[in-house]
């Protein structure tokens, strides 16, 4: 690994800040200076930074899934080893455990920090922060099982961490703010019901039956499209009060007893 080192400065401690992304691709910062860190060092600090309560014996199963304990085990000290060799090295590493250091921030924990307050019913300190957060997946390009475990919970968390959020902007009438996120939760998952029977909800709110509507039908189209699916019973249900007027005036109207419409034929024989 290598960065530029700091300035030091004479008589003071300098705070240095130290930030691993996660989300959106691997970047390990220090002090605003990217370090550049091996391919293979990137799997071992990113496992540590999701998994931080790990043992060696379980990192090195993770990492090394097709050897055996002891090779695996043995593979993990090399490159350990060569992590502390480095000056930069994020990492606290002890007899049966290795951790991040406490100073490193990880993207990754801002984000289930944020929707464990929305979860919790605390508006987020930052709406927008909210929005964005967690807007890339993690570690895009990599595909060991672990992150593709990793990445799957993080996009549900973000996806039901957005949807709670419109809904709580929603109940509160703050209808341009709940928009904004149920759209932002419809464009991480197109064809997820949920996003869009809130857009449907937040119109309806608003009185604007033509957008309500609209967006009915532009999800309906969509699903029917991708997977030759309806809406569900409760989407459908969100319009029935306000389709029903339509449905009745396409009806046609009841005829009169009488009307030849009406009337018994018989065929000769």
């Amino acid at each position: 690994m290598a960065a530029d080192p700091p300035t030091p400065t004479t008589g003071e401690h300098r705070y240095v800040e130290v930030e691993l992304h996660l989300l959106g691709g691997f970047r390990l910062m220090h002090g605003g200076t990217p370090v550049l860190v091996p391919r293979g060092l990137q799997r071992i600090i990113a496992l540590i930074g999701l998994r931080p309560d790990a043992t060696r014996t379980h990192l090195a199963g993770l990492l090394w899934p097709e050897a055996t304990e002891e090779r695996a085990l043995s593979s993990l000290r090399t490159a350990l080893w060569r992590l502390r060799q480095d000056p930069y090295c994020p990492l606290i590493i002890t007899a049966d455990t290795v951790r991040l250091d406490p100073a490193v921030r990880v993207d990754v924990d801002e984000l289930e920090a944020t929707a464990a307050r929305v979860r919790d019913g605390q508006a987020p300190d930052d709406a927008a922060r909210a929005l964005t957060a967690g807007r890339h997946d993690l570690l895009p390009g990599w595909y060991d099982d672990w992150v593709l475990t990793s990445r799957e919970r993080l996009r549900q968390l973000r996806l039901h961490m957005l949807e709670q959020v419109a809904s709580q902007h929603l109940a509160a009438g703050r209808h341009g703010e709940a928009l904004e996120a149920a759209l932002e939760a419809m464009a991480a998952e197109p064809l997820r019901e949920t996003p869009h029977r809130l857009v449907v909800r937040i119109h309806l709110a608003e009185g604007n039956a033509f957008e309500a509507v609209h967006a009915f039908y532009v999800y309906r189209d969509l699903l029917l499209r991708e997977l030759r699916l309806e809406p569900s019973p409760a989407m459908t249900a969100l319009l029935d009060e306000t389709l029903e007027p339509i449905r009745r005036a396409s009806r046609p109207a009841p005829r009169p007893p009488g009307h030849p419409a009406t009337r018994p034929t018989f065929q000769a024989r």
